[in-house]
């Protein structure tokens, strides 16, 4: 079936949006003050507040935003942020939840092209839907709920490392987006096992160019950050944070300690990564880049020391991923297997409510009840905790599971790159 030529599928689509927008609703009210979807914004306050003391001539990673929050990210985000400090808080959350709309569509438009899919109306009828849709993912909503930047920088990636390998200057949308947040420099170990040297090199040469800028524009906050700041994980949050979604958190977590083993996490973690990228190379020789870059994505979130849920906003690509083989693979069998992987992985990440009737503190402020979401949050103290405590990782390591049974093995037979490809013709 070809989904972007499917007037019903299309339609099936958009009443699934419709059912999203009741069930968003029925989880938390979108007119519930401070926990509606549209009503907190609280890291983009964060990031308003950090540009503000720039402006102001403070000390950005020793002051203390908003009362008690630190500033986490590279220098060279203030070129992004400080436009929003100039705007109205009100301005500045429209603003950028449209540019998370925004970003969440042309994620989905592009990963559907990368996949092979002609770009009709229908498809971007289905594209809107699905931003819709994915708004109950849990790394999704709470990036809304938030004002996170994740969304902005999975976008750069991909459009950067999609483009053809002959692309100039491919490499760099990843250096930038890895110095505004580190994580995305495990892309540059991808480039380099799938021998791509050149926009490995660019890449490099991007991220050192943003710390370079950084250098000029903020010196002073630039050398905290590079020799102080960027060495201290525990800034961002302790370890033993429920939501911790990372192999750091999960240890942590699981063994109720704000002190994890470091030996046990690096050990554990280096796992992940080989398992993650490992993965990642098998599907970019048999052609499936952009499963590959998803692949590394959610890698870079687990083996960070901290991991929050709105960072694993590459479960989106993946979603896609998994529309796109139920409606192109012909075998019932592995439609079904499909079916199941994509339904049973959706509803892993879902942002289930935990509704707390009582008081609690909540990051900066005293709240008279809480609607906590996501499914790490229903197994606290519980046998079951196990299972709930960290979806995504579990979600990372059966998936690249997958791809290396049925890629590394000869399952399924390979498929010429898009670089054997051009290099025959």
């Amino acid at each position: 079936m070809r989904i972007e030529r499917s007037t019903p599928l299309l339609a099936v689509f958009a009443v699934l949006a419709a059912l999203a927008v009741w069930a968003q609703n029925a989880i938390i009210p979108f007119s519930k003050p401070f926990w509606g979807l549209f009503d907190y914004q609280f890291d983009l306050d964060v990031y308003r507040a950090g540009a503000q003391t720039v402006l102001d001539g403070g000390d950005l990673y020793r002051a203390k935003l908003l009362g008690q929050m630190d500033f986490t990210y590279a220098p060279i985000s203030m070129v992004f942020f400080v436009p929003f400090a100039w705007m109205s808080a009100t301005v500045a959350h429209v603003v950028w939840t449209l540019g998370i709309f925004v970003a969440l569509y042309f994620v989905i438009v592009l990963c559907f092209r990368t996949l092979g899919h002609d770009v009709t109306w229908r498809l971007r009828g289905i594209a809107l839907s699905l931003v819709v849709i994915a708004t109950l993912l849990e790394p999704i909503r709470t990036t809304i709920w938030f004002g996170q930047i994740n969304v902005f920088l999975m976008l750069l990636i991909l459009w950067d490392l999609l483009r053809g390998s002959d692309s100039r200057l491919r490499g760099a949308g990843v250096g930038l987006a890895a110095g505004i947040k580190l994580t995305p420099l495990l892309f540059a170990v991808y480039l380099v096992l799938v021998r791509q040297w050149k926009a490995a090199a660019t890449l490099v040469g991007a991220f050192a160019g943003t710390i370079a800028v950084g250098f000029a524009l903020l010196p002073g906050a630039s050398w905290d950050y590079w020799t102080e700041t960027l060495l201290d994980s525990d800034r961002v949050a302790s370890p033993q944070t429920t939501g911790n979604q990372s192999i750091r958190g999960a240890i942590a977590n699981l063994g109720g300690t704000d002190e994890p083993s470091t030996l046990l996490w690096l050990l554990l973690a280096g796992i992940v990564a080989l398992l993650g990228l490992g993965a990642a190379v098998l599907a970019h020789r048999h052609g499936r880049d952009l499963l590959a870059l998803t692949l590394v994505g959610m890698t870079s979130c687990a083996v960070s020391p901290v991991a929050w849920g709105h960072h694993w906003v590459w479960l989106l690509p993946l979603l896609v991923i998994g529309i796109h083989l139920l409606t192109t693979l012909s075998s019932p069998v592995r439609r079904g297997l499909a079916a199941l992987a994509v339904v049973g992985g959706f509803a892993y990440s879902v942002a289930w409510r935990h509704h707390l009737p009582y008081p609690i503190w909540y990051v900066n402020r005293s709240v008279d009840e809480a609607y906590l979401t996501g499914l790490f949050m229903k197994g606290e103290g519980r046998w079951y905790q196990f299972f709930t405590v960290q979806p995504y990782n579990v979600i990372l390591v059966v998936v690249a599971t997958a791809v290396i049974v049925v890629y590394g093995t000869g399952i399924r037979r390979s498929r010429p790159t898009a670089d054997a490809v051009t290099r025959r013709r």
